[in-house]
């Protein structure tokens, strides 16, 4: 997905809607009232983010129809379905607190609470039971679960996440 470094993921393209080329989308998102005012959504066709600009966006819960600028018939809708949508990663809304994006966190330093410095943040992994940080320590992957009970505090200033490990965590992988 190299092309889309910085975008972010907003839903899917799931079937028309209606004959004037409306679409109904899935928006994978907590909030979609942030995204009523989006003016383009970019569309993976064929790999590369392609802009299509919004003329109507009206909500259902998770689900929404979109009008399309150029998309005036039903053939023109079919030819985006299944479709992946995107957003540049500038349009997200700002998290704050100790809420953050994934994306957010890569290179921020790692503070344990007894242990200090452990490491920086390699990257997520994202498993479909739970996230998780990677980072190295004394040369040894070590995998932290995204929890509120471990991740006591997102230091955005100071690049920094501040944590308390459970007990043996970072045992478990020196011990190999």
């Amino acid at each position: 997905m190299g092309n889309f470094d910085q975008y972010f993921y907003l839903g899917k393209i799931v079937k028309p809607h209606g004959f004037q080329g409306r679409v109904s989308v899935f928006l994978d998102t907590d909030d979609p009232d942030n995204y009523l005012e989006t003016k383009i959504i970019y569309i993976d066709i064929n790999g590369a983010p392609v802009p299509y600009f919004v003329e109507e966006i009206k909500l259902l819960n998770n689900k929404a129809t979109i009008l399309f600028q150029d998309v005036t018939t039903e053939e023109q809708a079919e030819k985006l379905l299944k479709k992946d949508m995107y957003l540049p990663l500038s349009e997200l809304p700002k998290l704050t607190g100790n809420q953050f994006y994934y994306h957010e966190i890569n290179g921020m330093s790692l503070i344990d609470e007894e242990k200090g410095l452990i490491g920086v943040v390699n990257e997520v992994l994202e498993y479909s039971s739970q996230a998780i940080i990677q980072t190295f320590f004394q040369g040894k992957e070590v995998l932290i679960p995204i929890s509120d009970d471990i991740i006591k505090l997102v230091d955005r200033e100071n690049h920094r996440l501040h944590l308390q490990l459970p007990e043996g965590l970072l045992e478990v992988y020196l011990n190999e």
